[in-house]
């Protein structure tokens, strides 16, 4: 709209009949702008405030209703519901009234802004981008004056019941926090390596001697009783924590070892598991018996104790100590003198 056609529009205010007040705006294709009952009428305000009041208070019982859930309903119980089939019933619980509190906190807001703020059609000409410094305070005193006439200062039920709604929803945030289970104690610690257990060749799950190694050979390996633990336990938390990478080098090669004897006749054998952030490693280099990480290009010189030479890692490599039993075969003397893996809060 042009600077002329604004000046030009005089704005006629017809009288209200009953609930209604029209402004006409001529020379203009506006549609009528129809005055809210709310507006004009005292009691439709009231009961609009009320049910505004209702969806927030409503709001903060579902989300009381949550944290009770989450205590009062076992979570092994199980309910057939339509749709989702068999489900978690305290996830089921969890997911409704969480989901109530929040929808009524959005549909009050909505209520509000419908029915009890303000409603003016307001028509301003364009101006320039740049904004001068007497236009930006003027917009400021108009959030001013718009947080004043939305009532909320005002209308205490309206306030109060809001807050109350936005206090109690972080309370689940708090209790589901709870559901991280207890801490991990000394699970990160101890893996299936123990003095005497044989290595197996992965996947294929074939007994190692020392004779199956060349030097420069590298096969990645896992404790013989591994399959026998993942089918018990139905998971592969053990795999992770005991996957191995076994190496020979000549005895002149080899710098360094985490422990005096933990290589046999220069096979030495290391975890797996990256102590960056947990990827895996296969990518060996003979020449300089260097082992690189293909995630973030940690590199781990295997013939000096697993040491990191380069990239984010913070920690070594742990290795792990080898022998031979009495029929030949390749054993581990004991279990990780350190945690695998990257690094936890708990590793101390």
């Amino acid at each position: 709209m042009s600077n002329s056609n604004h000046d030009d529009i005089q704005n006629e205010v017809v009288p209200a009949t009953q609930s209604e007040t029209q402004v006409n705006l001529p020379k203009s294709e506006l549609p009528v702008h129809v005055l809210r009952r709310a507006d004009v009428d005292p009691i439709a305000a009231a009961r609009a405030e009320r049910q505004v009041a209702i969806m927030f208070l409503l709001s903060a019982v579902f989300t009381v209703l949550a944290v009770v859930s989450f205590f009062a309903i076992p979570v092994d119980l199980y309910i057939r519901v339509p749709g989702p089939g068999v489900t978690s019933a305290s996830n089921f619980a969890l997911g409704i009234t969480l989901g109530l509190a929040i929808f009524l906190i959005g549909t009050g807001a909505i209520h509000w802004a419908r029915k009890l703020m303000p409603d003016d059609e307001v028509v301003q000409s364009r101006h320039g981008y740049s904004s001068s410094r007497e236009i930006r305070e003027s917009v400021m005193q108009e959030i001013r004056i718009g947080g004043e006439e939305s009532g909320f200062t005002s209308r205490k039920i309206v306030r109060r019941s809001l807050l109350t709604a936005i206090a109690v929803l972080p309370l689940p945030a708090v209790i589901l926090a709870l559901d991280f289970g207890p801490l991990p104690q000394n699970e990160l610690r101890e893996t299936l390596w123990k003095k005497g257990v044989r290595l197996v060749t992965d996947p294929t799950g074939r007994y190692l001697r020392p004779e199956d190694f060349s030097v420069g050979s590298l096969v990645s390996a896992h404790p013989e009783n591994l399959k026998e633990w993942e089918e018990e336990n139905h998971n592969l938390n053990a795999r992770a924590k005991t996957s191995i990478l076994v190496v020979r080098m000549t005895p002149e090669q080899l710098r360094t070892s985490q422990g005096e004897g933990w290589d046999y006749q220069g096979i030495i054998a290391y975890s797996k598991i990256c102590t960056h952030v947990g990827c895996p490693i296969a990518l060996y280099e003979h020449r300089t018996h260097h082992l690189l990480c293909p995630c973030h290009q940690s590199t781990f010189d295997l013939a000096d104790s697993g040491n990191v030479v380069f990239g984010p890692a913070a920690r070594r490599l742990p290795q792990l100590p080898l022998g031979v039993d009495e029929e030949g075969y390749l054993v581990a003397l004991s279990d990780f003198q350190e945690p695998v893996g990257p690094s936890f809060w708990e590793r101390g």
